[in-house]
């Protein structure tokens, strides 16, 4: 039986920025009715590849076809009118509109000019319904939590939700939708992913979760430092086999920290948090951290873990209990006071968050260091170019420019100019909320090997991971939360399993 002609076909294609050729000679196709892995590690070109696809970036060099016919897509627009959808990594949406606004933005029903809102509301309600997700289209965005709104973003690209129609696109594109997701989520997408593979509609796949994509893909295109490394079908490959293409050499980068021999955080206690709480967002807690002991925080999506973090940072202002720092009590109402205490915090949402993605390199680096000292006693220019070329080498952040704008970098360099900020600090304490989310496996395996050279130095870290064998790899203690609440706090060893953290999470205390 003859292969079916590709809905899509990228093929000998070329991206060049200033002094980075970003893909070279990269062929791709997709077929109606299949869902498609793209693999890699960061930086390998895949986000520079579905860019030029969906228009954000022109391209240098080959061809696309789409339903056999050559296109030249120029703007994002185009894409979609030639039935491409995208869902990004990150939620681009508008918090202070409804849920229905946001779905429909741009493309409302209309009657004589006037947006007809009864119908946008019941189209909306029609498409959220389709996921099987309980959402008040009425309500703003802002009301529901990070995850539900990726979902919302879902809900949006799936088309104008017209009675009985089923969606516009030919190829939907979901970069990394399920890095916010619980698996209950996850497991709604995946059967959404299914109804609309057997529609026809091609589905572009791009996860870190390998898991992932032997659940759901049929076949994946791996890239290698902007090259195509390969094509398989996903029953053709197992996953040692497909991290050693995407790396380019032997897995072994996160055995090794297996290895990694824990102790029980004999430091002195270096922050201690009393009855520490506020209402709405997490019970009072008691929690100890002592110099060198890497804390990890374990629980579902909503149990409190960073609404801990942002306590023990002043991002969020405690009603109840009391912080110490170093035998002393501090006031921790506003990140200011963090930072003077010596806490730093690099957030889980890097992109609103955390960098400034207009601003290079060097002046993301330097930028918190900055504010420490205050905006009338600049860096001397030859001490802050030093030190950010020091931060550049240590952590091997790619490129190598600091002039380097940091939107252009992939996920995985972004979350190292972020560590890199905050380093330059010298903390005391580092607060890390999910510092591996949605990057490739080598560059997950260098942040957590730089988090136990920094608990091998002295420094004390509070780590918070999806993955639970990531807390179980790096934790010296292990904090579980259920429901706004620490509920059990365990010495790590080797009778921890995941399995035992999974019955606390379940039970709300310790097995």
């Amino acid at each position: 039986m003859a292969e079916p002609r590709p809905v899509l076909e990228m093929t000998g294609i070329v991206k060049e920025f200033p002094g980075v050729r970003a893909l070279s000679d990269v062929d791709f196709r997709l077929f109606p009715g299949e869902i498609h892995a793209l693999m890699g590690e960061n930086g390998a070109g895949k986000s520079t590849l579905i860019k030029v696809l969906t228009g954000v970036h022109p391209l240098d060099g080959g061809t696309i076809t789409l339903d056999g016919e050559p296109v030249r897509i120029a703007s994002p627009l185009q894409a979609q009118q030639a039935g491409i959808s995208t869902v990004y990594q990150e939620v681009n949406l508008c918090p202070n509109l409804s849920v229905a606004e946001n779905i429909f933005i741009g493309r409302e029903p209309t009657r004589a000019g006037r947006i007809q809102w009864k119908e946008l509301r019941r189209r909306a309600a029609e498409l959220v319904d389709r996921l099987g997700l309980d959402i008040d289209v009425t309500a703003p965005l802002s009301s529901y939590p990070l995850a539900v709104q990726q979902l919302v973003a879902i809900v949006r690209s799936l088309g104008t939700g017209g009675e009985g129609e089923r969606t516009g696109a030919k190829v939907l594109i979901l970069d990394e939708p399920t890095s916010s997701l619980d698996r209950d989520e996850v497991l709604q997408l995946f059967a959404l992913m299914r109804r609309l593979k057997d529609e026809g509609v091609a589905i572009l796949f791009v996860s870190h979760f390998l898991d992932q994509i032997y659940e759901v893909c049929d076949r994946m295109t791996v890239l290698r430092n902007g090259t195509l490394v390969g094509e398989h079908l996903v029953g053709d490959l197992d996953q040692v086999g497909l991290v050693q293409l995407m790396l380019g050499k032997a897995m072994g980068q996160l055995d090794e920290l297996h290895e990694h021999q824990l102790h029980s955080g004999a430091g002195e206690i270096l922050l201690s948090a009393d009855g520490l709480g506020r209402t709405g967002g997490i019970a009072p807690f008691d929690l100890e951290i002592r110099k060198g002991e890497v804390i990890g925080l374990a629980g579902l999506l909503g149990s409190g873990r960073t609404e801990l973090a942002r306590l023990l940072f002043g991002a969020d202002q405690p009603d109840a209990g009391k912080v110490t720092i170093g035998g002393k009590q501090v006031s921790m109402g506003a990140p200011n006071d963090a930072i003077d205490a010596g806490v730093a915090f690099c957030s889980e949402n890097r992109k609103s968050e955390g960098l400034v993605p207009d601003l290079t390199v060097r002046e993301n680096i330097i930028l918190a260091l900055q504010a420490s000292r205050g905006w009338t006693r600049p860096i001397p220019a030859a001490q802050r170019d030093e030190l950010v070329a020091k931060y550049i080498k240590a952590l091997d952040i790619r490129p190598a420019d600091p002039e380097a704008r940091v939107g252009r970098l992939s996920g995985g360099n972004q979350q190292k100019v972020l560590l890199a900020r905050w380093l330059i600090t010298r903390p005391k304490l580092l607060i890390l909320d999910e510092p591996t989310r949605g990057i490739d496996i080598g560059a997950k395996a260098e942040i957590q090997k730089l988090v136990v050279s920094l608990s091998e130095d002295g420094m004390s870290v509070l780590y918070i991971a999806a993955e639970l064998e990531e807390v179980l790899r790096l934790s010296h203690t292990i904090g579980v939360l259920r429901d706004r609440r620490l509920v059990a706090q365990i010495a790590n060893g080797p009778e921890i399993t995941t399995t035992r953290i999974l019955e606390t999470i379940a039970s709300g205390e310790h097995q």
